[in-house]
């Protein structure tokens, strides 16, 4: 995982809110035309370019609305023998909780439109597989907003977070504050991107 983005210039909060909310408004409209069905590639590109470690306890996701489904790349980890975890949704301000998850245990409704286990162990995951809403080739990320995901990889300094995402995501730059966290990898359908910080 890689650092903060520290070396970003200051920008003021509003600025940054803007900036932000703007890229929020093109990469939905982009995503919104592509395929979640698109997903089933990331299987092939991600498992030969950049799996796991052997052993490593992975933390998906369970996509909602127009996310790339990653669903097949799950089902692919857990049939190489990865033990699977699934994000829990806390109260705003807080880091994601993990709880152990397998195919066929049940889901309920989380915040915000999510879907979590219903039950499980808490884990805490050596390799995360990470939603986004747009990326850059530095590996800057964009989220929804409630910075759930950088405060919980600001949490697992020790762990490989990898930004899953369409290629239509793509920006030239992302904006970012330094309380963002930046991604060593992303993959999409097209390609495993090894960004450069």
């Amino acid at each position: 995982m890689v650092a903060p983005h520290s070396d970003d210039p200051a920008f003021c909060e509003e600025l940054l809110s803007g900036l932000k909310a703007e890229a929020r408004r093109l990469v939905l409209a982009r995503r919104a035309d592509c395929d979640p069905t698109l997903g089933a590639q990331l299987v092939e590109r991600l498992l030969a370019e950049a799996p796991p470690p052997p052993g490593a306890l992975v933390a998906g996701f369970w996509p909602m609305g127009q996310e790339i489904d990653i669903k097949p790349l799950l089902r692919a980890l857990e049939a190489r023998g990865h033990a699977l975890a699934l994000p829990v949704t806390p109260r705003r301000g807080q880091p994601l909780v993990f709880r152990r998850w397998r195919f066929g245990a049940p889901l309920a409704r989380g915040p915000m439109g999510t879907s979590q286990p219903a039950e499980g162990e808490t884990v805490t995951p050596d390799w995360l597989l990470v939603p986004l809403l747009a990326f850059d080739r530095t590996g800057r990320r964009l989220g929804y907003g409630g910075g759930y995901y950088d405060r919980t990889l600001a949490a697992l300094p020790g762990a490989e977070a990898v930004g899953v995402g369409y290629a239509a995501q793509e920006l030239d730059q992302v904006p970012a504050g330094p309380l963002d966290w930046r991604l060593r990898l992303v993959v999409t359908e097209r390609e495993v991107v090894r960004c450069e910080a």
